[in-house]
């Protein structure tokens, strides 16, 4: 009897280049970014008018654990072509992200699927680092994401802590948490302090009400995870945290990623990665 051989498996996420998986959002796949090229940086974007970008530079600043800078854009710029050490050679931050937010004097208005048509000369783009980035190493050492395993956003959530305020912005922390049994926390700790580009190592580990966080099953970006008995609650400094700015100062205008739905960059992990 002859046997059929399988089909071919098409690559998964986590085997595209940065160039293809961004090439797959310019096309117009929408889906949280969690699991994709794994080896490579992903970053959040947010872009300001020209006037606060000293504002949000000085954010940034005084909030590196929220907001590690990856690169910064000229005013209008939206690829890197020409740079010594391009972050998305042949790239667009107005087209290869899944999923993108427009704030409108802090208010939510729009959530294309690119952001051309709300671009403007003035704007300045800043790429923020993003803990996905860490969690290829954390999966190589046998720990285990629960969202990528429930197949789900990553949740974040706004907290009682203020950041460090900057000219005309302000407001909370947010992050994102990942629940992790009791025994391999130490090791998450020592892997994500590696990365202090991404966020580096938790803020917090443990009772969510010590950070402010009423309701774990409610976060304010994302999507809830459940948590397996036993598992405790680990949170990341997350860089939704300028979107909480935005949402509170209100500026004219700002363009940022959907939560969960990141840049991919051509930055190689162990390029962020210290001993």
């Amino acid at each position: 009897m002859s046997q059929t051989c399988p089909e071919p498996q098409a690559p998964g996420p986590e085997a595209l280049t940065p160039a293809a998986a961004r090439a797959e959002f310019r096309a117009g796949l929408r889906r949280p970014t969690s699991g994709f090229s794994a080896g490579y940086a992903q970053a959040n974007l947010l872009a300001l008018p020209r006037d606060l970008a000293f504002d949000m530079l000085l954010f940034a600043q005084r909030n590196p654990k929220s907001c590690p800078v990856l690169g910064v854009f000229e005013p209008g710029q939206h690829d890197d072509a020409g740079s010594a050490a391009p972050l998305l050679a042949g790239g667009d931050i107005r087209t290869d992200i899944p999923a993108y937010r427009v704030y409108r004097e802090g208010d939510l208005v729009a959530e294309p699927d690119e952001a051309t048509q709300h671009w403007r000369e003035d704007l300045v783009a800043f790429l923020i680092g993003c803990s996905f980035t860490f969690e290829a190493p954390l999966l190589e050492a046998g720990l285990p994401i629960a969202h990528l395993e429930q197949g789900v956003n990553v949740p974040m959530y706004k907290t009682a802590i203020r950041c460090a305020p900057a000219g005309r912005l302000s407001g909370p922390m947010v992050v994102s948490m990942r629940p992790l049994p009791a025994h391999r926390i130490a090791d998450a700790v020592r892997i994500t302090s590696r990365y202090p580009g991404v966020h580096g190592a938790p803020v917090h580990i443990g009772s969510p009400a010590e950070l402010g966080i009423g309701d774990l099953s409610a976060p304010d970006f994302g999507d809830p995870v459940e948590i397996p008995a036993g598992w405790t609650p680990v949170f990341w400094a997350c860089g939704v945290t300028p979107q909480a700015a935005v949402m509170e100062s209100k500026p004219e205008l700002a363009i940022s990623h959907a939560p969960g739905h990141m840049l991919i960059t051509d930055l190689p992990n162990t390029a962020l990665q210290v001993p």
